[in-house]
């Protein structure tokens, strides 16, 4: 699989050099996140695998 080159850094990044980011990229299909200081270990997934577990962090926050 090739990795996408549609890179965007989180609108929630740390300050400072920048170095401490998520990063998302999409494909028609999947998403992929990775770590901006190990930009070649990438996690994959589908959207709704992903909003599970975005639903299931929002509801331990409150």
């Amino acid at each position: 699989m090739t990795a996408p080159d549609n890179w965007q850094k989180s609108s929630f990044s740390g300050g400072g050099d920048g170095s401490n980011c998520l990063e998302l990229a999409s494909t028609p299909t999947t998403l992929h996140l990775r770590e901006s200081d190990t930009p070649a270990t990438i996690l994959t997934t589908t959207p709704i695998p992903l909003t599970h577990l975005l639903d299931a962090i929002r509801a331990q926050a409150l």
